[in-house]
């Protein structure tokens, strides 16, 4: 490039742009060019940490949609036989908290102290560890610290893991999770439907394959009577047709009920489609069912 007037001095572009390479003004050095010395903490180094924890907690997102927390019974304080376990992510501070020290009189100590302690360090530990060396064989307190914390983590975890496994073993207690998927595949393969806990007693659906069904999941009749009919903000339509006839049903669904508990679908659906669904839903009844 030009570096003064000098019409023959020669000029040399950047690339193929035929764009000059702006004035004299250096290119500021490199952080590496001061051994010893590292970036500043506000904001440089926070804002490259703070990328990084974003990519964290990205990767740990997607990890707990990835493997979700279990969906067993509605809770039921009587279920002695149940053994309570959380979520894989806090399974090291569950177990933390049978040990003597910080459960029962020391319960404080184990849910607020310990917890407290290590994120109190956290928010401190760029005040307190303010040397220039940045190699981890450097710095042996705070790299003792992280590899401490890393391998309690990963051991209180598989402790906790391993004694859950102990405990559904010694019991003969299969977890509700899995019996329940159990019972709703055995539910589906009878034709059926999904198995509705607590609901067992329930008149089971007929025909719970005919298209009339997913005219009703189109119009949204699920939103009030339940995913599979068995009620929700409206009755059930297990059973309906020991209640009502066909043409009863069909009226219904037409005009709605006159206090608006039922809309009309008047429009909505056609002739046809209403026929359809009132055909399905007058054969829902108990004999059927058995």
């Amino acid at each position: 490039m030009a570096h003064g007037h000098n019409p023959n001095e020669k000029v040399v572009y950047v690339g193929d742009s035929r764009i000059r390479k702006p004035g004299n003004r250096p290119a500021p050095p490199d952080y590496t060019a001061f051994p010893g010395k590292s970036e500043a903490f506000i904001p440089n180094f926070l804002l490259k940490e703070w990328m990084a924890g974003v990519v964290v907690l990205v990767g740990f997102l997607v990890l707990t949609i990835a493997e979700p927390a279990p969906l067993g019974y509605p809770a039921d304080p009587l279920n002695g036989s149940f053994i309570p376990m959380p979520d894989w992510y806090f399974l090291f501070i569950y177990q933390l908290l049978k040990y003597p020290y910080t459960s029962e009189n020391y319960v404080v100590l184990g849910t607020i102290g310990i917890p407290g302690i290590a994120f109190i360090g956290l928010l401190l530990a760029p005040f307190l560890d303010t040397g220039k060396e940045r190699r981890f064989y450097r710095r042996p307190i705070a790299s003792s610290l992280m590899i401490v914390s890393l391998i309690a983590s990963f051991y209180l975890t598989w402790v906790s893991w391993d004694h859950y496994q102990e405990e559904l073993e010694k019991n003969g207690v299969t977890p509700e999770h899995i019996e329940r998927e159990e019972k709703n595949r055995e539910s589906i393969e009878q034709g059926k439907g999904r198995w509705i806990p607590g609901k067992e007693k329930e008149v089971a659906l007929v025909k719970a394959d005919d298209p009339a069904f997913s005219l009703m999941q189109k119009a949204q009749c699920i939103a009030c009577h339940g995913n599979e009919l068995e009620g929700g903000g409206g009755p059930s339509l297990r059973g309906i047709g020991d209640k009502l006839s066909k043409d009863e049903i069909v009226d219904t669904i037409t005009n709605g009920r006159a206090n608006g508990a039922m809309p009309s679908f008047k429009g909505q659906l056609s002739e046809a489609e209403i026929d359809q669904i009132a055909t399905w839903l007058s054969q829902q009844k108990a004999e059927a069912a058995e």
